[in-house]
């Protein structure tokens, strides 16, 4: 059912998108951005090039993918789309990548907030809140840690928190693709346990570029 529905939000998603879209370049976030959209922003140096560039993180409202409850309160079930703009001498941010599927749309009983960073030291963190108002007790926080190396962006770390709302039982898990390492943090957020923690190797294997899963 969930699998059927968020299809049919991505075929219309789609459709939308020649209607109205990002533009290649621009001075500013909100230069690129068409008007109404929701929009976050993260700048810094990516590429090592010494210029900072920019990080883009918007949310369209086409109509067909929105709904309006009989309290007036309005649901956008139109997903992220996450567009990196390398800047350039001239003070434009010019559109290297955008990514249209990266993340699943919202819907009635299921929200996903997202947010970027970009690190002092140009390291992208891409982070997705996932909450389900119906139907299960997990709360998910996944964090996706990526690079730019070789001309693309790959993935280097990724930790996921996972809290039951129920009981408060919190587990972490955080995996370092540089160092091949996995920790495991067992932990209570409503009562004072001791955590525990867990190391263990992981499996050597070709680092996975940014867009190659849904986050």
């Amino acid at each position: 059912m969930k699998t059927t529905a968020i299809s049919i939000i991505m075929c219309l998603w789609v459709t939308n998108m020649s209607a109205q879209a990002l533009k290649q370049q621009g001075v500013s976030a909100e230069s690129i951005t068409p008007q109404g959209w929701e929009h976050h922003k993260a700048i810094g140096d990516l590429n090592n090039d010494g210029i900072k560039d920019l990080v883009l993180l918007v949310k369209p409202n086409f109509k067909d993918m929105m709904m309006t409850r009989d309290d007036g309160y309005e649901y956008n079930f139109n997903p992220y789309i996450l567009a990196i703009y390398f800047g350039q001498s001239n003070g434009i941010y010019r559109q290297w990548r955008q990514y249209d599927t990266l993340f699943e749309g919202d819907t009635e009983w299921h929200t996903v907030e997202v947010d970027v960073e970009v690190t002092e030291r140009g390291i992208l963190n891409v982070s997705t809140n996932s909450f389900s108002s119906a139907g299960s007790y997990g709360n998910n926080l996944d964090k996706y840690t990526y690079r730019f190396q070789n001309g693309d962006f790959y993935m280097i770390g990724m930790e996921t928190t996972e809290m039951q709302r129920n009981t408060g039982e919190m587990t972490t898990v955080s995996e370092n693709y540089l160092t091949w390492k996995r920790q495991t943090i067992k932990d209570n957020a409503f009562e004072d346990v001791v955590k525990k923690e867990t190391w263990s190797k992981l499996t050597k294997k070709p680092l996975e570029k940014l867009g190659a899963r849904t986050l």
